[in-house]
């Protein structure tokens, strides 16, 4: 897998001379894998004034962004829904390719850092103007998984757990498709038990190819009539995973729910061919925001 850069656009609780907020650009590398150091990621910062939010200062400051690190990403991943069309503009002009993804952990944690430590000590600070990281996405409506994908009965899913010391050994399995981040990303110590759900497939590798190309978000219970699990991704699509059509298994859907809280919302999604397979199709650790 080739690089991967996060990017945020955006205004900063922070008043210029003409008591206009100032906007910033953040860049940052996706880890990709649990054994990155957070600290050998790639960060760009860079200030702009209000009068100058356009897509060519965007596309500016993302040519400077790949000077300064001498990196060409495969992908720009970002969040911010209201400003898709500036920032897939300016990525096009700059020759690279934008997508719309909810899989931002470490911009959200580099950002949630400024927020509380880098931008108070900024001069013109205001305070009334933070905000949490935290955004609204759309109302989505679950559909089922491409047909081609679906096996046919003998396709079973299970929960399982994992601690993050096991899932250290990660970067060593057998896996086709996958992505990975550090789990000091999710604040949690080598004990904890990080939930998630085994997907048995007879196309298996077909599954895990086809979800290698969505923006993975997370795993999830659907609450109605009638309940799901469910997988997020993008920012506005939610595919089902396993109708939860009998009380026991809604039931371990809620313990799943239970068990991602203890682990800061960090969970992990695998295809497997079988129980008795000692390789991954796909295995995609996940953290889920607190506010989705």
């Amino acid at each position: 897998m080739g690089t991967i850069w996060e990017l945020d656009f955006y205004s900063r609780p922070i008043l210029d001379e003409n008591n206009k907020k100032v906007w910033e650009v953040l860049i940052c590398e996706s880890p990709l894998q649990v054994d990155r150091p957070l600290s050998s990621l790639f960060r760009y910062a860079k200030f702009c004034s209000s009068q100058t939010v356009n897509s060519l200062w965007l596309r500016e400051a993302l040519e400077e962004a790949m000077v300064q690190s001498g990196q060409t990403p495969q992908k720009v991943r970002f969040y911010r829904r209201p400003l898709k069309n500036m920032i897939v503009k300016a990525c096009e002009d700059a020759g690279l390719t934008a997508v719309s993804s909810r899989r931002i952990y470490a911009l959200n944690c580099w950002l949630q850092e400024r927020l509380e430590q880098f931008y108070p000590q900024q001069p013109g600070y205001l305070a009334t103007a933070a905000t949490s990281v935290a955004v609204q996405y759309p109302d989505i409506t679950s559909v089922r998984l491409p047909d081609a994908l679906r096996g046919d009965k003998g396709d079973k899913w299970l929960f399982a757990s994992l601690t993050a010391a096991d899932l250290a050994e990660m970067p060593d399995w057998d896996m086709a498709f996958g992505e990975g981040f550090p789990l000091t990303l999710a604040r949690i110590d080598g004990d904890t038990p990080i939930p998630g759900v085994i997907v048995y497939a007879q196309r298996s590798l077909p599954l895990a190819a086809w979800m290698s190309g969505l923006e993975m978000g997370f795993v999830a219970l659907e609450a109605g009539a009638p309940p799901n699990l469910v997988l997020e991704t993008g920012v506005s699509d939610r595919w089902i995973l396993a109708p939860l059509n009998r009380p026991e298994l809604l039931a371990a859907a809620k313990q799943f729910e239970a068990a991602k809280k203890q682990a800061n919302q960090a969970h992990f999604l695998a295809v497997q061919s079988g129980p008795e397979s000692e390789s991954f199709a796909g295995f995609w650790l996940l953290l889920q925001d607190e506010s989705q």
